[in-house]
């Protein structure tokens, strides 16, 4: 049997302290953060959640920043991934989801940089996972799709709102789909449109289809980890402010709580995917 598990995710509420308290809370399980900068703070990060029974995912970022510059060089991207790789697993994370290297690589370049990745993933014994994500060489479906071909132990962190605006559509290739989600060991459930990699709310009939489709995909990863009999499926609802949550223009109102409609995420997966 496969067991559903949802992740409070840290960017979404806050930091580390705010998100531990969401894990602690229905309809959490557990963490989604950074690891702490210090090896003395991993190690007492890692018995806080030991002791709480909580399980932690670590969120490795190279280049300086989510959306590094293209002339960030590659020994500074190795060096934040060997550095940060090492502190997630000192700090208990049971899977390190990667944002790694740079959008502005040549394929091959990409290639060598994730084939070295997963051997220092081997060497330190951590389960590695890279996201589809915007400024990273996983951004685009198709380019991705070869590089799962390239290398055949390469897993994926599902965050298909960013390739919703990369494409400029609802992603409708069935073949690189079938292929990307039989690959993926976690999913980030947000919801992106064709403008953007985050509606304003997910919980507005104006985007009942692009809720659907995303729905539609999680459900195909749930399946083929359930059919290549994974103990578990780990899901983080990933809704953030940052540029991703839309403001009323002069007010800066909101278009919608964080909070709320990440819980009311997490119980929709709950109902769809738990017990």
């Amino acid at each position: 049997m496969t067991e559903l598990l949802l992740f409070a995710s840290a960017w979404a509420f806050g930091g580390t302290d705010a998100c531990l308290r969401e894990a602690r809370a229905a309809p959490f399980d557990g963490l989604e953060a950074p690891p702490p900068l210090t090896l003395q703070d991993c190690r007492a990060l890692e018995k806080t959640l030991r002791d709480d029974g909580i399980p932690y995912i670590a969120e490795i970022c190279t280049g300086g920043s989510y959306a590094p510059a293209s002339s960030v060089p590659e020994e500074r991207h190795w060096d934040d991934f060997r550095d940060q790789s090492t502190r997630a697993v000192e700090a208990g994370a049971r899977l390190l989801t990667c944002l790694a290297g740079s959008d502005s690589w040549p394929e091959a370049q990409a290639i060598d940089f994730f084939g070295r990745a997963l051997d220092l993933g081997r060497s330190l014994g951590a389960e590695l996972s890279f996201e589809t994500h915007r400024s990273r060489p996983t951004f685009h479906p198709w380019a991705t799709g070869r590089f799962l071909h390239a290398l055949p132990e390469l897993r994926l962190t599902c965050d298909l709102s960013h390739w919703c605006v990369v494409c400029e559509r609802l992603v409708d290739d069935d073949a690189v789909l079938s292929l990307v989600l039989s690959r993926a060991t976690h999913l980030h459930a947000r919801v992106g449109y064709a403008q953007g990699p985050q509606v304003p709310d997910p919980r507005a009939p104006e985007y009942a289809v692009e809720l659907a489709a995303h729905e539609s995909w999680w459900r195909r990863a749930w399946t083929a980890a359930r059919d290549r009999a994974s103990p578990s499926v780990t899901m983080t609802p990933e809704f953030g402010p940052d540029g991703y949550l839309q403001h009323t223009p002069f007010t800066k109102t909101p278009a919608a709580d964080l909070g709320e409609v990440n819980r009311w995420m997490a119980g929709r997966l709950r109902a769809e995917f738990g017990d």
